[in-house]
C-alpha cells in the first residue's frame, strides 16, 4: 500500500511539473535557511559548554552604586578567588584570569619579533580548573613559577616548528625572559575567551594587592557537586561586610550603614559560566560576546522563512483542490476511506518535503563559506554531517511534510463523491478565505523583514554621520606605542616633519573604547564622603586636543609653559555636571594614590572643561571623563592629508622602523576603527538583507504560482471578455486587483508588528534614530511593486492568449 502512494505521488509531481517545482524550490530555500540558522543558532548556545562541570562554573562579578553613578564589573579584586577559595566551603575551587594586552615576542638569542595581541596572565591551577590538557608539559606545574608561559599549537609552530619548545626561552618586549612551560591545543571557537599566550600570575607582584574595590581580575569558581549558586551569594553580603567595608571607611570616611543611608550600594554577583557569551556585556569581559537577543531574532527569522515554504504548499495545493476533486470522488466511490485518501495526499507532501531535503542540504553545503562571511563565524561543512543535527534536520524534514501536507489532506478527502460527480464542487471550494489569510500571513512576515532591515541601515547611518565631538576621518592610530619607551616624542617629531601630516599626539586613549581605565575621584579630600565619582581616566600629551578637534567649553588646554599642569586635569561637561560644579575651572578633585596597603591622597587642579564627546560606543550614554598629562602612551595618532593616504603610511612605517628596528607596525585609520566598534550591528544589517530577500522571494513563488492557477481557471471568461472587447490592461487588473488587497492588508498587520520589534532592537543605543514615515513608505511601495510585478506578469500572459484558442473547447 505505502509503495501505492508513492507511485501515485510521483506520477502526479511529473504530472503538474510547473506546481511541483515551484512547491520543491520554496521549500528547498526554507529549509537551507532553517539549517544555517540552525548551526548558528547551535553554535551560540553551545560557548563554554565543553567544560568539565560547566554548569558548575561562575564568574564572580562585581557591582557598586556611588552618588548615583553605577559600576558595574565582569571583574573583581586580586583578593577575592583566594578568599572564597579558603572561607566558603561551598567553592570547590577558584582561579584568576586577567588580559594583558599586546605583547611583542621573540625567541631568545634571535631576532625576528612576531606581536601576540591575545595574551593573559592566569593563576596556576588555571590548567585543571577549565580542564585543558597540554599537549606538551604539565598542566599541574606548568604556571606555578615566576617567568614562565605557556602557548597554544598555533603559536607554538610559528615560534619553533614542530619541535617540543618546553623548556625554551622567548624574550618578552625585549626586555625580560620567560621560559616556555607548556603548549595547549588552540581553544575552541565557542569559548568565551581565546588567549595564545598565557603568563604565570606568580610574576607580577602587584597581584597579590589586597584591594577588594578594585576590578582588575576576572575571577571563576567552581562549586561543590550539588551546591546551587544562590547559597554563596547569599553569603556575599557578610564577605562584603568582613572585607568591604574597612576599605569603604579608610577611602570613604564612612561605615557601612552611613554607605548604604546615601543610596550607596557595593555587591558581588555570581554569573554563570554557559551564560556568559550571550548575556554578558560589562566592563572588563574578556572580549566581545554575543548578545542573546540576536539569537531569538534569527530563530524566529529561520522558523518563518520555514513556515512561509510550508505556506507555499498550502495554498498550491488547495487552490488545485478542484483539479483532483474528481479524482477523489471516484476513488470515494470505488470504496476508498478517508484515512486512505489522507494518506495518498500526505504522502505526495513528504516526497515533495524529501525531495526538497536533499536539495536544501546542498544548497547549505555551498552556501556555508558566503553564511560564515556574513555571520562571522567559522561553521564547517562537518557541522552539517553531525550526527545529531542530521537527525534533528530529518525530524524537521518530516513535520515539514506533515504539516505542509495535513491541512490539503483533510481538505480534500472531506469531498463528496455525489457533489463532486455531478459537477457542483467550485474550484477552490472554501479554501479561499484560509488560503486569503496565509498569503496575508506571508507578505506580512516579508514586509517586516524589509522594514526591519531599513531600520537596521538606518540606525547604522544614523551611527555614521552623528557629530561625534571629536574628529575620526584624516586619523591614522599607529599602535604600540609604549614599544618606543622614552623615544615616543622623537618618533612623534620625526614622523610629523613630513608636510602629509598636520598633527600629532600620542596617548593612552582613544574615543574609540580603547580602554575601560578608572578610578574613584572625590571634591574633598578632608571628607572623601561629600561627593565622589566613578570617573573614566585617559592619559594624553599636550597635543591631544588639537589633533582630534576636541572643544573646550571652559579654561584652556595642557601647554608646556606650565610645568604644574603635571598634577593638573581636564574633566568633561559630564564629570563637571554630575559632581555639581557651577565653575569648576580652578577647583580640586582628588583621588587615592600610593600602594594599596599606604594610600594617599592625590590633589589635582582642574584647569579646562572640554565638551562631552563620544569616546565609546554610540549603545551607552557619555561618561564622566578625567584627562592627566603623562607619557603612558599606547597610541601615535596622526592628523594627515587623505590625498596622499599610502605615502603618508609608509613615511611612519620607516619613520618607526628606524626607532623600532625589528618590531612589526601596525596601524588603522580610526574611522576604519570606529566602524569596527560596530560589527555586530553590520552583521545583522547584511542577514536581515538576504533573509528578507529569501523571504520575499519565497512568499513571491507562491503568489507566482497562484496567480498562475487563477489564471489558469479564468482562461475562458477571459477569451469571453477579449471577444467582447476588454483590453490586455483591464485584463491585468481584474486578476491583479484581489491579490493587491491583500498586500495591503499584509502591509497595515505588518507597521505595528515591525515597530514594536524594532523599537525593542534599538533600545540597545543610547543614541538612535527614530522611526521614520519614510522607512514604511518605501518598504510598503517596495512590497507592493514586488508583489504587482509577480502578479502581473502570469496575468499579461493569461491575457495575450487568443480567445478562439481558449474558446475551442466551447
Amino acid at each position: 500500500m505505502l509503495k501505492n502512494y508513492f507511485n501515485i505521488a510521483l506520477r502526479n509531481l511529473l504530472k503538474h511539473k510547473f506546481y511541483s517545482l515551484l512547491n520543491v524550490i520554496g521549500l528547498s530555500i526554507g529549509l537551507a535557511c532553517f539549517m544555517l540558522i540552525s548551526l548558528f543558532v547551535k553554535d551560540e548556545l553551545s560557548y563554554d559548554s565543553h567544560f568539565d562541570g560547566a554548569e558548575r562554573i561562575y564568574r564572580v562579578d562585581f557591582a557598586a552604586t556611588l552618588n548615583g553613578s553605577d559600576h558595574i564589573s565582569a571583574a573583581v579584586g586580586a583578593p577575592t578567588a583566594l578568599a572564597l577559595k579558603t572561607d566558603y566551603p561551598e567553592v570547590e575551587d577558584a582561579v584568576r584570569f586577567r588580559n594583558s594586552g599586546n605583547w611583542f615576542v621573540k625567541r631568545k638569542g634571535q631576532t625576528e619579533t612576531f606581536k601576540e595581541e591575545h595574551v593573559a596572565m592566569a593563576d596556576s591551577n588555571f590548567f585543571k580548573f577549565f580542564s585543558l590538557d597540554l599537549i606538551y608539559g604539565d598542566k599541574e606545574t606548568a604556571l606555578n613559577r615566576p617567568n614562565t608561559l605557556v602557548i597554544d599549537l598555533t603559536t607554538s609552530k610559528k615560534l619553533f616548528g614542530d619541535i617540543n619548545p618546553v623548556g625554551e626561552v622567548l624574550v618578552l618586549d625585549n626586555r625580560t625572559d620567560y621560559e616556555v612551560a607548556g603548549v595547549y591545543a588552540d581553544i575552541p571557537d565557542n569559548t568565551h575567551f581565546h588567549h595564545n599566550m598565557m603568563l604565570s600570575m606568580s610574576t607580577f607582584e602587584w597581584t597579590n594587592n589586597q584591594n577588594w574595590l578594585s576590578t582588575n581580575f576576572n575571577t571563576y569558581v567552581k562549586l561543590q557537586e550539588g551546591t546551587p549558586g544562590q547559597v554563596l551569594e547569599d553569603k556575599f553580603p557578610g564577605m562584603i561586610q568582613t572585607y568591604c567595608a574597612p576599605l569603604i571607611e579608610q577611602f570613604l570616611n564612612m561605615n557601612m550603614e552611613e554607605f548604604k543611608n546615601s543610596g550607596n550600594a557595593v555587591g558581588f554577583s555570581l554569573f554563570p559560566l554557559t551564560e556568559i557569551h550571550l548575556n554578558s556585556n560589562k566592563e572588563s569581559d574578556l572580549e566581545a560576546n554575543g548578545d542573546i537577543k540576536y539569537v531569538f531574532i534569527f530563530s524566529v527569522v529561520g522558523l518563518f522563512i520555514l513556515i512561509l515554504a510550508c505556506i507555499n504548499f498550502m495554498n498550491l495545493a488547495t487552490a488545485r483542490s478542484a483539479n483532483r476533486a474528481k479524482e477523489v470522488g471516484v476513488r470515494k466511490a470505488m470504496g476508498a476511506r478517508k484515512n486512505q485518501l489522507i494518506n495518498q495526499f500526505v504522502s505526495e507532501a513528504l516526497l515533495i518535503s524529501v525531495l526538497a531535503f536533499f536539495i536544501a542540504y546542498l544548497m547549505a553545503f555551498l552556501a556555508i563559506p558566503a553564511f560564515n562571511t556574513l555571520a562571522s563565524k567559522e561553521l564547517s561543512f562537518l557541522n552539517l554531517l553531525d550526527g545529531s543535527f542530521v537527525f534533528f534536520m530529518l525530524g524537521v524534514m518530516l513535520l515539514v511534510g506533515l504539516l505542509a501536507g495535513s491541512y490539503p489532506a483533510f481538505y480534500m478527502s472531506m469531498f463528496k463523491p455525489v457533489e463532486v460527480l455531478k459537477g457542483t464542487v467550485r474550484q477552490g471550494m472554501k479554501s479561499g478565505p484560509i488560503r486569503s489569510v496565509l498569503v496575508v500571513f506571508q507578505f506580512a512576515i516579508s514586509i517586516i523583514m524589509i522594514i526591519g532591515t531599513a531600520i537596521v541601515f538606518d540606525q547604522l547611518s544614523f551611527i555614521q554621520n552623528k557629530k561625534l565631538g571629536y574628529e575620526k576621518d584624516q586619523i591614522i592610530m599607529v599602535n604600540d606605542a609604549w614599544i618606543l619607551r622614552d623615544q615616543v616624542d622623537a618618533y612623534k617629531d620625526e614622523a610629523s616633519r613630513n608636510s602629509n601630516i598636520l598633527s600629532s599626539t600620542v596617548a593612552s586613549f582613544t574615543p574609540m573604547g580603547t580602554t575601560d581605565n578608572s578610578d574613584l575621584y572625590f571634591k574633598n579630600a578632608s571628607a572623601a564622603s561629600d561627593e565622589s565619582l566613578v570617573i573614566n581616566i585617559a592619559v594624553v600629551d599636550h597635543d591631544f586636543i588639537n589633533t582630534m578637534g576636541i572643544e573646550i567649553n571652559e579654561g584652556r588646554y595642557f601647554s608646556q609653559e606650565f610645568a604644574s599642569d603635571s598634577t593638573a586635569v581636564l574633566i568633561n561637561e559630564t564629570a563637571a555636571r554630575n559632581f555639581g560644579y557651577e565653575n569648576p575651572v580652578g577647583s580640586m578633585i582628588y583621588n587615592y594614590g600610593g600602594s594599596n596597603e599606604n594610600p594617599v591622597v592625590e590633589g589635582y587642579k582642574i584647569i579646562g572643561v572640554v565638551s562631552d564627546f563620544h569616546f565609546k560606543s554610540l549603545r551607552s550614554n557619555i561618561d564622566p571623563l578625567v584627562m592627566h598629562l603623562g607619557q603612558n602612551s599606547g597610541f601615535a595618532l596622526f592628523k594627515i592629508q587623505m590625498e596622499n593616504a599610502d605615502a603618508t603610511v609608509d613615511h611612519l612605517e620607516a619613520t618607526w622602523d628606524k626607532f623600532a628596528p625589528g618590531q612589526p607596525f601596525e596601524y588603522q585609520f580610526m574611522n576604519q576603527e570606529f566602524d569596527a566598534m560596530y560589527e555586530a550591528e553590520n552583521k545583522v544589517g547584511g542577514i536581515f538583507t538576504v533573509f528578507a530577500v529569501l523571504t520575499i522571494f519565497i512568499a513571491c513563488l507562491g503568489l507566482f504560482g497562484l496567480a498562475a492557477f487563477t489564471a489558469e481557471q479564468k482562461t475562458k471568461e477571459i477569451g469571453i471578455r477579449k471577444t467582447l472587447g476588454a483590453t490586455i490592461p483591464s485584463i491585468v487588473n481584474l486578476l491583479s486587483k484581489n491579490f493587491l488587497k491583500l498586500i495591503f492588508i499584509s502591509l497595515i498587520i505588518a507597521i505595528p508588528v515591525a515597530s514594536v520589534a524594532m523599537n525593542y532592537w534599538l533600545e540597545a543605543f543610547a543614541y538612535r534614530t527614530g522611526l521614520k514615515p519614510s522607512t514604511y513608505i518605501i518598504s510598503g511601495i517596495i512590497s507592493i511593486a514586488i508583489a504587482w510585478i509577480t502578479i502581473s506578469f502570469q496575468s499579461w500572459k493569461a491575457a495575450r492568449v487568443n480567445p478562439a484558442k481558449s474558446l475551442k473547447d466551447e
